[in-house]
């Protein structure tokens, strides 16, 4: 898993219930569109992030583009913390919380 996959996964696992727009990860990941863009299109490819547009009503309301929301799944949380953990493990340094934080209450996120 490249860098820029983490930095792209790490607000998506930070509150996994959250939806964000994808100009919104790029700033958090520190990254440009052109990068996050395409992590966002494999991840959801895979399965790990779902996807939707924003009600045209609020977009038009506030007189901006429309927003792409995405969500990381909970199959995805799963299986992009145990990548992530892998990672770790084999440079040996401490899993950050947000990789290793698992929701209890079973939901899906």
């Amino acid at each position: 898993m490249t860098l820029q996959t983490q930095l792209v996964l790490r607000p998506l696992l930070e509150d996994p219930a959250r939806q964000r727009y994808g100009l919104e990860l790029c700033e958090l990941a520190g990254l440009p569109s052109g990068t996050v863009y395409p992590i966002l299109a494999r991840l959801g490819q895979v399965g790990w992030v779902d996807s939707a547009w924003e009600d045209p009503a609020v977009h038009e309301e506030v007189g901006r583009p429309r927003r792409r929301f995405y969500r990381i799944t909970h199959d995805g949380a799963e299986q992009a913390r145990d990548a992530l953990a892998r990672d770790y493990r084999s440079r040996k340094q401490s899993l950050p919380g947000w990789a290793a934080a698992r929701p209890t209450d079973g939901g899906v996120p």
